[in-house]
C-alpha cells in the first residue's frame, strides 16, 4: 500500500487527495475534515473552505436580528454541550 510519507506517519499539515466513484476526495490529516469535489482543485478548494471554518478561522455566530429572522428565540439559542452522534466520527 503506498504511503503518503516514508515510514507512513503523517505530517503537519498533510492532506490526502484521492479519486472515489467519480469524485476528488481531499482530506486533511490534522483535523479529519473531509470534502469532494468534481475536480481536484474543487476538492482542494472546499477543504480550504471547510478546514477555515472548522478551525474558527471564518464564519461567526449568527446575530440576535438573525435568528429572530429565522424565527428562533435568542433567549432560546444556546450552543450545544452533546458529543455529536456515532455517524459524524
Amino acid at each position: 500500500m503506498a504511503s503518503s510519507t516514508r515510514n507512513g506517519d503523517a505530517n503537519d499539515g498533510e492532506i490526502r487527495l484521492w479519486q472515489e466513484d467519480g469524485w476528488w476526495i481531499a482530506k486533511d490529516v490534522d483535523t479529519g475534515v473531509t470534502t469532494q469535489g468534481k475536480s481536484r482543485e474543487e476538492a482542494l478548494d472546499n477543504l480550504d473552505d471547510a478546514v477555515a471554518v472548522h478551525t474558527g478561522k471564518r464564519g461567526r455566530e449568527p446575530t440576535d436580528e438573525e435568528l429572530r429572522a429565522l424565527g428562533i428565540d435568542p433567549a432560546n439559542n444556546t450552543t450545544g454541550d452533546q458529543e455529536p452522534p456515532d455517524v459524524l466520527d
